[in-house]
């Protein structure tokens, strides 16, 4: 969706914008598309756990907490309100999924308990993987999408001011809309929008083109650069939603 600046005093469930994420030095934490993104390192499944309950406890006590992935040697985080207030130009509100302060200072509660832990963070390795959509007809096709992706025409425009789709349990993911001229089939029309560190997006495009991938546009680079392999299919490498 459009971020356009508009700032008055800033209220707790206000959505933050990038310079104001960055402005909290949160040195474990990457944004990327709507949330904040941790990965920290773990021995075994135990020192996970503990780490999630003392996570959990601190949750418990701002009244906010974080999506929690437990894998070998890992425990994902992702930090998003779904209830942050976005204004446009005209000052009309929307709620919408984002960063507020509230994640900001979860994020750093966390960062303290990991250190409490003994866990080393590894922000270069977060990721975040969208589906795009070209469409001239977003309104139209969106119910589609959102009973074949979630089963529920809740999901149509969750935590958005657009038609985007969005599960709420996050079994799958996002799928935005962008908005094209009409256009006939045959036509690539999905694509991937993959998010990673901005320390981490030299290397990707490296892999890709070592592998036979091709930069198709690397204009807004490096926020923004578009990958295309050997039949012209095409994917985003972006570092900020």
């Amino acid at each position: 969706m459009p971020l356009r600046r508009h700032r008055a005093t800033l209220r707790d469930m206000d959505m933050l914008m990038g310079d104001q994420i960055a402005a909290a030095h949160l040195t474990d934490w990457r944004k990327l598309a709507q949330g904040l993104h941790a990965r920290y390192l773990i021995d075994d499944f135990g020192a996970g756990a503990r780490f999630v309950v003392a996570v959990g406890e601190a949750g418990d006590a701002l009244g906010h907490h974080p999506r929690v992935s437990i894998g070998t040697g890992y425990v994902d985080l992702e930090l998003v309100s779904d209830d942050a207030i976005y204004r446009d130009d005209d000052g009309t509100e929307y709620v919408v999924e984002w960063v507020t302060q509230q994640d900001v200072d979860l994020a750093r509660r966390i960062t303290s308990i990991a250190a409490d832990h003994g866990l080393d963070a590894d922000p270069a390795s977060v990721s975040e993987t969208e589906l795009g959509l070209d469409t001239a007809r977003s309104a139209t096709i969106a119910p589609v999408w959102a009973a074949l992706l979630t089963g529920s025409a809740e999901s149509q425009g969750r935590g958005s001011p657009g038609d985007e789709i969005r599960d709420a349990t996050v079994r799958v993911p996002n799928l935005w809309f962008e908005e094209t001229d009409a256009h006939e089939a045959p036509r690539q029309r999905f694509h991937l929008e993959v998010y990673v560190a901005p320390e981490a997006v030299e290397q990707r495009i490296a892999a890709a083109l070592a592998a036979g991938g091709t930069v198709v546009d690397d204009s807004d680079s490096p926020s923004l650069t578009v990958i295309a392999d050997q039949d012209g299919n095409r994917g985003v490498i972006a570092t900020k939603g």
